[in-house]
């Protein structure tokens, strides 16, 4: 793996431990997640205890320690979200991907996520995907896009 990114970020950083968590997001937004090893580089770049890396970035839902895939997909099951339908909507997705919630599918094209509320519960449900919000999801709706974003994905995998 090639850390030389990392070294640019905790230098424009300047090395600086209250910038811890600008580091981990600059780092995560280049490699799609945080790194054991790029982890290790921050946590000796900044003299700090790799345990105390860890912690910040398990502590925060936004880091992720697991590779992530092109397409981030999260679904709200929130109370509004969960009793229009919500989970049929994740049924079906996750019968589309073949992964569960929080699991990145085998190609690195899309991750699986769910949330308690995404706070947009007038439009409920909603799936979060890519940064931009769809409302008033159904399965078929879901689907379709889905195999917009990667026409691959048309049909079920079983």
């Amino acid at each position: 793996m090639d850390l030389k990114s990392v070294d640019l970020i905790v230098d424009r950083y300047q090395e600086k431990r209250t910038a811890l968590i600008s580091i981990l997001h600059d780092v995560q937004a280049r490699y799609k997640y945080l790194p054991n090893e790029a982890l290790k580089m921050v946590a000796s770049r900044l003299r700090m205890d790799i345990n105390e890396i860890y912690g910040v970035a398990t502590f925060y839902k936004s880091f992720s320690l697991v590779p992530q895939g092109k397409h981030s997909i999260t679904l709200c099951l929130g109370t509004a979200c969960h009793v229009r339908g919500g989970p049929k909507i994740l049924r079906e997705v996750k019968k589309l991907l073949n992964i569960e919630p929080g699991q990145t599918t085998p190609d690195r094209q899309f991750s699986l996520n769910v949330a308690n509320c995404l706070g947009v519960c007038a439009i409920g449900p909603v799936m979060f995907v890519d940064g931009k919000f769809y409302g008033e999801m159904n399965p078929m709706k879901a689907k379709r896009l889905i195999e917009k974003i990667n026409p691959k994905r048309s049909g079920v995998k079983s």
